[in-house]
């Protein structure tokens, strides 16, 4: 959960890492840190953003060389501390001038630290990373590479690593298991990153680095090979992103931009995927497990934070429109609470990123017990992306804001397609199947509309925020609605807010309820209607104020609602891509009108590679 970026070539070394950070900060901005080569070791480090880093170094010479890397941190082992700031050394006086920058965590740094330190080696942080620094310095013989494939064989647990040594002036190791590492390839040199975001703008050829290979950058060639030194022949590929998709583009925060992208994501979503006129859906990614999955006798769906939200959606889906068992796990749960996977059960990964360390995991546990393993993922080439046996990527287009909006309505459509296919194929008829699809096929538009409550938020916003309790409340596909509700108002605003089924609020949450508290309602016209009208009234009498989600045209829910928004109507199953949409612009607002930055939320951070 941290942003490494690290180049090797013929251009400046340092406004490329720079650039490459500020765009991986919404991976950790606890503190950064930047080390560069030339006529000697040059390192920087600061706790906070990036741009502290780069007041830092501005105007400093020694920072002018043509190699280097850097990092941007989310704090794990350690406080935040400029000590703890990555880059870490080896020991500055018997040292080999080697220098590291890590994501991840090493599960065995106390026992490797205790080795070292018996060894002669001395620590200047509380950090796992210096531990695994060290223990390349110790095995470093003249040759960085076999270094690190020595001192990775011990290491326990997840690391992406960028490493380069003042003796070998011309060479950048890069290794990784269990967290994303990418080389782009260009004319002027090769970018390392942990994401593609860093490298978008300078190439977009790249080289997806695989399990426990480690990587021998020169300035003109790049070497791949395992941790016995057999050679592996890397693999490019185009990347997906563009520049455009990452830029603000005239909006004032990136929330706000992917919140009013959300209607084109989900066409991206759903194009070429829908045949209306035969009822059918068209997942080439699942398309050779078809018979396995028409026989699956139970689903279950794997996430965390939004993702599991949307997990929930899909088991609400599976079990409405395919008539199949279903169920959702916290991912960090799943895998530790030994999982009964009977013969045709299919684990569903659901991620944002593809690289969430608790679902990752937790799929490969799922599928070491003989389920079928799918993925819902938004970045190509990620890992779960590559543990699955199978999956649909959801096409949104990158997601730089923390708190996840666009992800998670392109999450929510590949399910609802997920549970269509398979409906068609179990329980659907024909006419059934027809009639969904052309619904779904108008979200987009329905969406469109949605987003354009932007001004009714901040009035809304604006009555309300000075309130540190929140409820949020629905019911059957609603109810997962109120969850990602409440967790945006948390993430971005820092307003403590709960979700609910609304019927188990008065199964003691109403004792909460005080005068002008905010109870969010997701009140939309459907088969539980009546019964989130009496939800209202129970707490509308106790002084409570309302806050609804309505259908458009619905005259009955302003008479007992303090504050409305109206969404377009939609069959139930359908109806969460829609009622979302105000949340999370309320949060939006609620955040903005506190003083917050909505894209940075503290202590949080964009992809958790760490459990």
């Amino acid at each position: 959960m941290c942003g490494i970026v690290a180049y090797i070539g013929s251009e400046q070394a340092r406004p490329v890492l720079l650039e490459g950070l500020k765009r991986l900060e919404y991976r950790g901005y606890d503190s950064a840190g930047v080390a560069i080569l030339n006529g000697g070791l040059h390192v920087a480090r600061t706790v906070g953003r990036v741009r502290a880093l780069e007041q830092q170094i501005d105007g400093d010479d020694h920072f002018d060389g043509t190699i280097g890397i850097a990092h941007t941190r989310w704090a794990t082992h350690g406080g935040v501390t400029e000590q703890n700031a990555h880059p870490h050394r080896d020991d500055a006086s018997n040292g080999h001038g080697i220098v590291l920058v890590h994501n991840g965590i090493i599960e065995n740094h106390a026992a490797l630290r205790t080795y070292l330190l018996g060894k002669g080696h001395t620590f200047a942080s509380e950090t796992d990373t210096e531990v695994l620094t060290h223990l390349i310095g110790e095995l470093y013989e003249g040759d960085l590479a076999a270094a690190v494939r020595a001192a990775v064989r011990e290491v326990e647990g997840a690391y992406a690593i960028a490493v380069i040594c003042e003796q070998e002036p011309d060479v950048l190791i890069a290794a990784r298991r269990g967290s994303p590492l990418l080389i782009g390839v260009s004319e002027h040199g090769y970018i390392v990153a942990s994401d593609a975001q860093a490298i978008v703008g300078h190439t977009s050829r790249v080289a997806d680095l695989d399990e426990e290979i480690v990587a021998r950058i020169t300035r003109d060639s790049f070497h791949t090979a395992d941790l016995d030194n057999v050679q592996v022949t890397p693999r490019l590929r185009e990347l997906e992103v563009s520049l455009d998709e990452i830029e603000l583009g005239g909006y004032p925060h990136y929330m706000l931009k992917e919140i009013m992208e959300q209607p084109q994501a989900v066409r991206r979503c759903l194009r070429g995927r829908l045949n209306s006129k035969e009822g059918e859906i068209i997942l080439g990614g699942l398309s050779d497990h078809a018979r396995e999955l028409v026989r699956c006798r139970r689903v279950v769906f794997l996430g965390q934070g939004t993702a599991l939200h949307a997990g929930m959606l899909g088991e609400y889906l599976v079990e409405d429109l395919a008539k199949v068992p279903s169920e959702t796990d916290f991912a960090s749960e799943f895998r530790y609470r030994n999982p009964i996977m009977e013969e045709g059960t299919v684990v569903v990964a659901v991620s944002q990123s593809g690289e969430t360390a608790d679902t990752l995991a937790g799929v490969r546990e799922a599928g070491e017990r003989g389920a079928l393993t799918l993925g819902l993922i938004n970045v190509v080439g990620s890992s779960i992306s590559g543990t699955t046996d199978a999956g649909v990527y959801l096409r949104v287009g990158p997601e730089v804001g923390v708190a996840s909006t666009k992800a998670f309505l392109g999450q929510v459509t590949a399910a609802t397609m997920f549970a269509l296919f398979l409906g068609r194929r179990r329980f659907l008829s024909n006419s059934q199947s027809i009639s969904l699809i052309a619904a779904l096929e108008s979200m987009p538009d329905k969406i469109e509309r949605a987003c354009s409550l932007g001004d009714e938020a901040l009035r809304v916003a604006e009555r309300h925020v000075h309130r540190d309790n929140w409820l949020f409340l629905g019911r059957g596909f609603n109810y997962p609605v109120a969850l990602e509700g409440a967790l945006k108002l948390k993430e971005i605003s820092y307003i403590h807010a709960e979700g609910m089924p609304a019927a188990e609020m008065k199964h003691g949450p109403i004792a909460l309820i005080d005068e002008g508290m905010p109870a969010v309602f997701i009140a939309t016209r459907n088969s539980q209607y009546r019964k989130v009208l009496s939800n209202i009234e129970e707490v509308k009498s106790r002084g409570a104020n309302v806050i609804a989600v309505a259908t458009e045209g619905d005259d009955e829910i302003t008479a007992i609602a303090d504050d409305v928004f109206f969404v377009p109507d939609a069959p139930d199953p359908l109806q969460p891509l829609l009622t979302i949409v105000p949340l999370q612009l309320l949060a939006y607002h609620a955040a903005l009108l506190r003083g917050h930055d909505v894209d940075k939320p503290r202590n949080l951070a964009k992809s958790v590679t760490v459990e």
